[in-house]
């Protein structure tokens, strides 16, 4: 692996994770430095960090928050 591509994946220690748990990307890293943009979009989406899944995830909390404001208000009255 090229030693710019060594250097990313040791300051961003998620990408690094990553990589060892889908060691397929070291091989393609090897072959073709250039798909380390696409090493971190699939690195964000199986971290949960793309903006849909930021927006599904918000979503829930506030579903559970209304439930618990229900809840609230049935008990009291």
């Amino acid at each position: 692996m090229r030693r710019e591509v060594i250097h990313v994946m040791e300051t961003n220690p998620e990408l690094k994770r990553f990589c060892r748990q889908h060691p397929i990307w070291y091989r393609r890293l090897s072959r073709d430095p250039q798909q380390l943009a696409e090493l971190q979009k699939e690195a964000n989406y199986f971290f949960g960090r793309t903006f849909g899944q930021r927006v599904d995830r918000v979503q829930k909390n506030l579903g559970m928050i209304m439930m618990l404001i229900e809840m609230l208000r049935a008990t009291r009255g």
